[in-house]
């Protein structure tokens, strides 16, 4: 268990004054394509607050991964978003959880 929490906090960065965990990484902890994840979201935006989720710039993301030694981060064709801690552990909202992907995550 502690492992996989340092696991998890090593996933999270800063970004604009908030703690974040990109697409592609929260995609990876809910067990999900990273497009599977996105397309949820963006299905129902709606139903998210604004400091939800956001797209970073082109600076940010490669200030992000010069700061990063070995990134997994290769070849993305769209700059990733970021996920604030809205989204992690109890926070987690009920329009994921009810994702048919995204609901092997949420039981555990």
């Amino acid at each position: 268990m502690k492992k996989e929490l340092a696991k998890i906090k090593s996933l999270i960065y800063e970004v604009r004054g908030h703690q974040v965990m990109l697409d592609a990484d929260l995609a990876t902890v809910y067990q999900v394509e990273t497009r599977a994840l996105n397309q949820t979201v963006k299905r129902n935006i709606d139903r998210f607050p604004l400091e939800f989720m956001f797209q970073l710039t082109e600076d940010e993301f490669r200030n992000l991964k010069s700061q990063i030694v070995t990134s997994s981060w290769g070849g993305r064709r769209k700059l990733p978003y970021a996920f604030t801690e809205l989204l992690h552990g109890n926070n987690a909202r009920p329009e994921l959880q009810r994702c048919q992907s995204c609901n092997r995550y949420a039981r555990q």
